[in-house]
C-alpha cells in the first residue's frame, strides 16, 4: 500500500474493515447512498440544525451547501423544500460530486445543483443566498479566511452563514494530540483544525457577525453521535463508576453519602471535570453568522 491514500481510497478501504464498522455506520459513509441520506435525514443533529436555520432564517429559500461530500446534507435540504446548491470539489462516485448527482436523481429533485469546486473559488454571484450552510469542511479550508471571505460574498445581507462541526484546537500540542488520535489521519493525511479565535478573526474579516458560538458539549450537533441523553446522564455514570470503586474498597460503607462526596472531592470528580471538551481530541464547534 502507498504510504497515502485519496479520501475516496481511505473511505472504501475502512468499509472493508471490521474495526471501522461503527465509524462508517455514524460518519454516513456506507456504500449504500440511500441508507445515509435516510439515516441523516432523522438524526438529532439534522433535527437541530433545521431548527437553527428555521430560527435565524425563517423565510430562506435558497441554500448553499459548501463541500458536501457525497450529498446527505444538500439531499436532505432539498427534500425540505430548500433550493439547494451543492459545492463539492470531489468528482468520485463514493463520497464526492458523483454520488451527490446520483441522489438527485434517484429523489428526483429539480431543486438541487451540483457544482465541482473548492470554497475558495466559488465563481458565483454575489449576494444569491439565504444561508451558507458548511458541515465539517471550514477545517479543511487552505486558506481560512478565503473560505469565509468567498461564503460572504455570495450571502444576501442579513443572510445566514451557519458552520457545523468544525475541529478546534487551542494550541500546537493540542493540534498535535488531535492529530494522533482523529483515526483517519494515517491513511490520507488531510485532516486539519485551527483555534476559535482564528475560526473568528475570519469570520469577523469577512464582514460577518457571530451570533452563537456553540461549543462541543453544548448541543448534540457538536458531540453527535452521542446522543443527547448520553451526555446529559455522563456525570451520573461518572458517579456511578465510582461508586462502584469505592465499594471494592470500602464495602457497604460505599452507600453512605457523605462518604462518596468525600470520594467524589479526592478524586476531583465534578461537572467540570467530566463536561470538560479539553479531554476531547479535535473537539467540534459551530458558528452562526449573520452578514452585517
Amino acid at each position: 500500500m502507498k504510504d497515502k491514500m485519496t479520501w475516496e481510497e481511505t473511505i472504501k478501504y475502512i468499509r472493508t474493515q471490521p474495526a471501522f464498522k461503527d465509524l462508517v455506520e455514524k460518519a454516513y459513509f456506507e456504500e449504500d447512498l440511500l441508507l445515509n441520506v435516510e439515516r441523516f435525514k432523522h438524526s438529532e443533529e439534522f433535527i437541530e440544525t433545521l431548527q437553527f436555520l428555521k430560527q435565524y432564517q425563517p423565510n430562506a429559500k435558497n441554500i448553499l451547501d459548501i463541500g458536501s461530500g457525497n450529498g446527505i446534507s444538500s439531499v436532505a435540504l432539498a427534500l425540505e423544500g430548500y433550493n439547494v446548491v451543492a459545492i463539492e470539489p470531489d468528482s468520485s462516485d463514493t463520497i464526492g460530486a458523483g454520488a451527490i448527482r446520483k441522489l438527485k436523481v434517484h429523489y428526483n429533485l429539480p431543486n438541487l445543483e451540483v457544482f465541482e469546486a473548492f470554497a475558495e473559488e466559488l465563481q458565483l454571484s454575489d449576494e444569491n443566498f439565504d444561508i451558507v450552510y458548511a458541515r465539517q469542511c471550514m477545517h479543511h479550508a487552505y486558506d481560512l479566511e478565503k473560505f469565509v471571505a468567498e461564503a460572504s460574498r455570495v450571502i444576501k445581507k442579513n443572510g445566514l452563514f451557519i458552520t457545523i462541526r468544525d475541529h478546534v484546537i487551542f494550541d500546537k500540542k493540542d493540534r498535535e494530540w488531535f492529530l494522533e488520535n482523529h483515526p483517519l489521519q494515517k491513511y490520507y493525511g488531510g485532516e486539519n483544525a485551527f483555534t476559535p479565535t482564528e475560526y473568528k478573526a475570519a469570520i469577523q474579516k469577512a464582514g460577518l457577525k457571530v451570533e452563537k458560538e456553540i461549543k462541543y458539549f453544548d448541543n448534540v450537533i457538536n458531540y453527535f453521535p452521542s446522543t443527547k441523553n448520553e451526555v446529559l446522564n455522563m456525570f451520573q455514570m461518572a458517579k456511578y463508576k465510582a461508586i462502584l470503586h469505592l465499594n471494592k474498597k470500602i464495602g457497604v460503607l460505599s452507600k453512605i453519602p457523605f462518604l462518596q462526596e468525600m470520594y467524589f472531592k479526592k478524586i476531583g470528580l465534578t461537572k467540570e471535570s467530566v463536561y470538560d471538551e479539553k479531554k476531547v481530541p479535535g473537539r467540534m464547534y459551530s458558528y452562526l453568522c449573520i452578514k452585517k
